[in-house]
């Protein structure tokens, strides 16, 4: 998928619009998990907070009838890159929300698809598919070996 440097600004902005009420102190809120929601037949990006009320939205130009059967996974590796942009020019340092939280690609029922972000105060280490392969089989025969 191309992306092009006006649909990364688009993207930005929106992120920012979105968390830009979780800057200021007076917001006293418990958040989570912010939602983000990509549609390829419109090309919109749709951030909620986690009562889904709908925080900021943009049309990003190149997703707007976007072909490709693989959207969703180019949108999550857009996204993913944007949002550890911004982390790297530690934007999300200045917000007021509590530790952790994390950016969540979300489907059209608002069930999560991917985790594209953790902001924590400690290094955290996400676990993924790759790493969890096989530990269920792995403790069984530790268990069953500890117990002969």
């Amino acid at each position: 998928m191309k992306f092009s440097e006006q649909s990364k600004a688009s993207v930005i902005a929106c992120i920012k619009e979105a968390v830009s009420r979780y800057i200021n102190d007076e917001m006293d809120e418990m958040v989570t998990d912010i939602h983000m929601q990509s549609k390829q037949d419109t090309g919109e990006l749709v951030v909620y907070n986690d009562e889904d009320e709908e925080l900021a939205r943009t049309i990003v130009e190149d997703w707007v009838d976007y072909p490709g059967e693989d959207f969703e996974m180019e949108s999550e590796r857009i996204l993913k890159h944007v949002l550890k942009g911004l982390n790297s020019e530690k934007y999300f340092d200045q917000l007021k929300i509590m530790k952790p939280y994390s950016f969540v690609l979300v489907d059209d029922d608002y069930e999560t698809l991917s985790e594209l972000l953790l902001i924590d105060d400690e290094e955290t280490m996400l676990i993924d598919e790759g790493l969890m392969k096989g530990l269920d089989e792995d403790l069984n025969q530790f268990l069953a070996d500890l117990l002969k």
